[in-house]
């Protein structure tokens, strides 16, 4: 067998395979005579068939095999012989066999890239210090007294307005019949002026009365979230049922009780400053790991196999196509594609197979190792996360050997970045400006 390795990048070969036409004789002769002991063909004894009967009717399935066969066996050789470590599959186009030839076939495949000795230590990174404010403790009890807010029916008898809620029904029709994705709908609430369908629906609701029934049409814009609805113009039929207001809970000890959490408002100001707290702390961890690997990125060049690339993007688009349908939605529905996608996320896939090659050069370079004790933190911290049993989690971990693998190079990777900062000159800079937080008591 003959190989021969063209270099395309210094992360694509094209391994050139030859092999011998004896080879191919050789392994046609035994598949025909394997084949003619269990070949069941009319007008011949079992195993007396001859080759040219067993040619003229298996032909293109004895070829088929023998050369699959020969291109797994020979691709094997191929890559021990040259030292090569592919990652993904390999590309192959096999040729069809030629009797009495030799069968040369080319191989693409990628490689890792060599980085050589990175130089990780001595970065220059800044820290921003998160003040936690009254103002930011009091937005987070706003947004609690909003969760515990009441919807009452108004006491008077007033048209809708801007900011009410109204309990409606609806159905929504185009040339006269029932349009599918607007179906009809009871007891929907919908605040006027939030746009939940379409801020020209909220706008005819103004005006309506209790028990009032009201047609009207709505033109969905081209570019509306809704790819069904894009573009359409819909009949609403809509009878307003009830106008309701919202009325907020006092802040005090009574609010308190009914969050039944917390011993007192004191307490849970508390907890919100530490879950404030919390959160700031893993944003600081975040910004400073997103600067590391921005100076770690510039400081290393090399090439990035697409197949890396491309596991990144898959797992951008199926964590994007579980988020859709967790809210009962597809990408269709919001009028994606995942061609798009691709295009949108691949400098971001790209980046995030660099940030993998990195860690695992310094993992590499380093020689970490994970302790038994480091392995059963990391799965704890996971148990606790999706709040399961350690031992049982555990356990399903150490019986899952290739899930197990990827959670012991997570975790690798994660200690690689903590020795990067660990060598890092870190500054503490305030907070240019407060920024909003979304954390709460809960």
């Amino acid at each position: 067998m003959q190989v021969t390795v063209e270099d395309i990048s210094t992360v694509k070969k094209v391994l050139h395979i030859e092999i011998p036409a004896e080879k191919i004789t050789s392994e046609l002769n035994e598949a025909y005579n394997t084949l003619r002991k269990t070949a069941k063909i009319k007008g011949f004894r079992q195993g007396k068939a001859p080759r040219s009967v067993l040619e003229r009717l298996y032909k293109k399935d004895v070829q088929a095999d023998v050369s699959s066969r020969l291109i797994q066996d020979s691709f094997i050789d191929a890559i021990k012989e040259k030292d090569i470590a592919p990652i993904g599959t390999p590309e192959i186009d096999p040729p069809a066999l030629d009797p009495g030839t030799s069968y040369r076939y080319d191989a693409t495949v990628e490689i890792k890239p060599t980085l050589g000795p990175i130089e990780f230590k001595g970065l220059e990174l800044k820290k921003t210090v998160y003040q936690i404010t009254d103002d930011m403790v009091d937005a987070q009890l706003k947004r609690l007294q909003t969760s515990l807010a009441q919807k009452t029916p108004i006491e008077d008898e007033r048209p809708v307005g801007d900011d009410d809620f109204v309990l409606i029904d609806y159905e929504g029709f185009q040339d006269g019949k029932p349009f599918e994705e607007t179906g009809k709908t009871e007891n929907y609430t919908l605040k006027i002026g939030a746009g939940t369908i379409h801020e020209a629906f909220d706008n005819a609701l103004k005006g309506m009365n209790r028990d009032e029934t009201k047609e009207f049409p709505v033109a969905f814009p081209e570019d509306y979230h809704n790819a069904k609805l894009a573009g359409q113009t819909i009949t609403f039929e809509v009878i307003v049922k009830d106008i309701l207001v919202e009325k907020l809970p006092d802040i005090d000890e009574e609010f308190v009780k009914k969050l039944g959490k917390f011993e007192s408002l004191d307490d849970l100001k508390k907890s919100i400053r530490e879950n404030l707290a919390q959160g700031y702390e893993k944003r600081t961890e975040q910004e400073l790991n997103e600067q590391a690997f921005s100076d770690l990125i510039e400081k290393i060049s090399f090439e990035v196999p697409d197949v890396l690339v491309k596991f990144e993007l898959d797992s951008i688009i199926a964590e994007a196509e579980r988020s859709f349908s967790y809210h009962n939605m597809s990408f269709e529905d919001a009028g994606i594609s995942k061609e798009s996608l691709t295009e949108k996320y691949r400098d971001t896939a790209e980046k995030q197979a660099r940030r993998h090659l990195i860690l695992t050069g310094i993992v590499e370079q380093e020689s970490m190792s994970l302790s038994d004790e480091e392995l059963d933190d990391g799965l704890r911290e996971m148990a606790e996360a999706y709040q399961q049993p350690f031992e049982g989690f555990k356990n399903y971990f150490m019986s899952q050997q290739d899930k197990l693998a990827y959670f012991k190079e997570t975790l690798l990777e994660k200690k690689a970045m903590k020795l990067v900062l660990e060598h890092a000159t870190i500054n503490e800079v305030e907070a240019e400006e407060e920024p909003e937080e979304e954390n709460s008591a809960e």
